[in-house]
C-alpha cells in the first residue's frame, strides 16, 4: 500500500506506439515486454482520488490491463491524437445519468476535444451510458482531492504543451512532462531539486519536437533531480541495451511499471 501516492505507467510509447506498423527493426520484433509500448499516459492514485493524465487511443486496453474501475478526473497535457483519442472510452466512468467526470486542459486542448467530440459538450446527451464531463479550463494551479497541480509550460514543436507538478499538503511529489523539446525557465525553477521527475526521452538521437535521451539526462542532472524516469519512447530505444549505460538516478520506464511514493 502506498503512503502518499502510486503512479502507474499506462503507456510509455511515442505517437505510433511500439511495435510500429510495418517496421522490421530489432525492437519492433523484440519479445522483451519492456520494448512493447502503448501510447504514453499515467494513472495516479492517492488516498482520496484516482486520475489519469491523457487518454490516448490505447486507453481502453490500458484500463483493462490495470483493472481501472473508477476515475475522479482526467488531466490533459495537450490535444495531439496520441494523448486524447481514447476520450470517448471515459463513458464507462459516467454510466449513470447523474455521473460526470472532471476534465482539465488548456484552451487549445479543450477546443480540440469539443471539435472532435461535439456530442459530449453540447449538453444534449446526458443519458445513462453516455460520456458526461465537467470541463475545467487550466489557467493556473488547481486542486483535485488531496492533490495540488501546477501546470508546467514546455515547448513541443509548435504546440502549447503542459507538464504537471503534483504536490500534496505542501510537499512536492513529482513532475510529469511526457512531450517536450524545451522547458521554460519557470518550469525549470519549479522542478529544481525535485525528488522524482518523469520526462520525455524519445530516442538516443536528436528530434525537433522531443527531448532526446542525452538532452533529458542533461536537464535532470542540471536541475539536480534525485530520480528521473524517461518515457515516450520510439522504437530506437532498446530497453535492455540502453538502460545499463544510463547515469545513476536515471532509468527507462516501461508499460505497467509502478512507483510507490
Amino acid at each position: 500500500m502506498f503512503n502518499r501516492a502510486e503512479i502507474t505507467f499506462l503507456g510509455t510509447g511515442t505517437s505510433i506506439g511500439v511495435p510500429v506498423i510495418g517496421c522490421d527493426c530489432k525492437v519492433c520484433n523484440s519479445d522483451d515486454p519492456k520494448n512493447q509500448r502503448l501510447r504514453s499516459s499515467i494513472l495516479l492514485r492517492t488516498h482520496e482520488v484516482a486520475l489519469v493524465v491523457d487518454t490516448g487511443p490505447d486507453f481502453r486496453q490500458q484500463c483493462l490491463r490495470e483493472g481501472i474501475r473508477g476515475l475522479d478526473a482526467v488531466i490533459f497535457t495537450h490535444g495531439h491524437s496520441d494523448h486524447v483519442m481514447g476520450f470517448d472510452d471515459l463513458r464507462r466512468f459516467t454510466v449513470l445519468e447523474d455521473e460526470q467526470i472532471r476534465i482539465f486542459g488548456n484552451r487549445e486542448t479543450m477546443q480540440r476535444l469539443e471539435k472532435a467530440y461535439p456530442y459530449v459538450f453540447d449538453g444534449e446527451n446526458r443519458y445513462r451510458g453516455y460520456l458526461k464531463v465537467d470541463p475545467k479550463l487550466i489557467e493556473g494551479s488547481f486542486s483535485v482531492g488531496d492533490l495540488d497541480v501546477t501546470p508546467l509550460p514546455v515547448s513541443h514543436g509548435k504546440v502549447e504543451t503542459l507538464g504537471f507538478l503534483f504536490s500534496s499538503r505542501g510537499e512536492r511529489l513529482f513532475a510529469y512532462i511526457p512531450d517536450a523539446k524545451e522547458l521554460a525557465g519557470e518550469t525549470r525553477d519549479l522542478i529544481r531539486d525535485l525528488e522524482l521527475l518523469i520526462l520525455d526521452g524519445l530516442q538516443p538521437k536528436p528530434h525537433w519536437t522531443h527531448l532526446s535521451i542525452p538532452e533529458a539526462i542533461e536537464i535532470a542532472q542540471e536541475l539536480e533531480v534525485t530520480q528521473t524516469w524517461l518515457t515516450h519512447f520510439s522504437c530506437l530505444v532498446d530497453h535492455a541495451a540502453l538502460e545499463p549505460g544510463l547515469p545513476d538516478g536515471i532509468g527507462l520506464a516501461w508499460d505497467g511499471m509502478k512507483i510507490v511514493l
